[in-house]
């Protein structure tokens, strides 16, 4: 796909998408609550309390008394938020807007099922982790593990992400089982991590071992990736538009591609088909792709 034909897509994506959820917002009547940020703790805080789930069928009285935790101690949500709006009894119906940076606040978004939040800034670590539905949008960057093992919703960020993207928790083998991941910016090491499902975009550049141990699921790289690309993935699929620094000497050449299609979005290749990691038990079908003119130095290895 051209600059021009990607903007142009993006440009009339974008205004479908606003049109959708007008509509939709019409339709349902959402109420918006307001998070005024007062003061950024000198330790994290753990506030998976903000989401619509946990603020629907509350007065505004009653959320402010809600409890976040910073360090080893709780306090009120009023302590660092200036809580003012609507609210309602439904989490579909909830909109929550955060009115600015919050870096050091973890978890907003957590496990949520439904409605939305935005937040005008940069957001903290776990942001829209577990999610089950609803969207996130995210106007700054975000913290480590964000959108970890979500399995249905929307977690679109304006900004860059940093590491564990879409990724599974120490311990567990079950990543990202559904939902999309948007990042207009870079993204760090290990994105979608033992993913299963769903779709993530990265309009930019990743980190190393991006779709690690991958079973499922669609990875799109714009940018540029770093090395160990899709290392001990067994199923799924990594597209990369840009660079690959390299494929591992696991992966073998299998075809190669004119064009790809995702989610009914076309890019012209021609592209190089990689299936691997042959160096994992079982049936392998874990797939590679990536732009052969941005790719030469994989040709001279794996071609010839």
């Amino acid at each position: 796909m051209t600059t021009k034909n990607l903007i142009n897509y993006e440009n009339s994506h974008n205004h479908i998408n606003s049109s959708k959820i007008k509509n939709a917002n019409e339709a349902i009547k959402m109420k918006e609550l307001s998070l005024k940020p007062l003061s950024q703790p000198n330790v994290m805080l753990e506030a998976e309390i903000i989401t619509p789930d946990n603020f629907s069928g509350k007065s505004v009285d009653e959320i402010k008394q809600l409890k976040v935790w910073k360090g080893n101690k709780e306090v009120p949500l009023s302590d660092f938020f200036q809580v003012e709006g609507e609210t309602t009894n439904s989490p579909e119906e909830t909109r929550i807007v955060i009115e600015g940076s919050i870096p050091k606040t973890k978890r907003v978004g957590e496990g949520m099922t439904s409605g939305e939040i935005v937040i005008k800034g940069n957001a903290g670590m776990h942001t829209g982790a577990l999610m089950r539905g609803g969207s996130i949008f995210v106007e700054g960057d975000v913290g480590a593990w964000s959108g970890a093992e979500i399995r249905g919703g929307k977690l679109h960020i304006k900004g860059n992400a940093d590491n564990y993207l879409g990724a599974v928790y120490r311990g567990e083998w079950r990543g990202m089982r559904g939902g999309k991941i948007i990042v207009e910016g870079n993204a760090g090491g290990e994105v979608g991590e033992w993913m299963r499902d769903g779709v993530i975009h990265v309009k930019r550049d990743v980190g190393s071992f991006v779709g690690v141990h991958m079973h499922g699921g669609k990875i799109i790289v714009h940018g540029n990736a770093d090395e160990r690309v899709g290392a001990e993935m067994t199923g799924g699929q990594i597209i990369i538009l840009g660079k690959a620094n390299e494929i591992l000497p696991s992966f073998r050449f299998d075809e190669e591609i004119p064009s790809i299609e995702v989610e009914g979005e076309t890019y012209e290749g021609p592209f190089l088909k990689f299936v691997g990691d042959l160096a994992e038990a079982g049936k392998i079908k874990g797939e590679i792709l990536v732009l052969k003119k941005n790719n030469s130095h994989l040709i001279k290895l794996f071609l010839f």
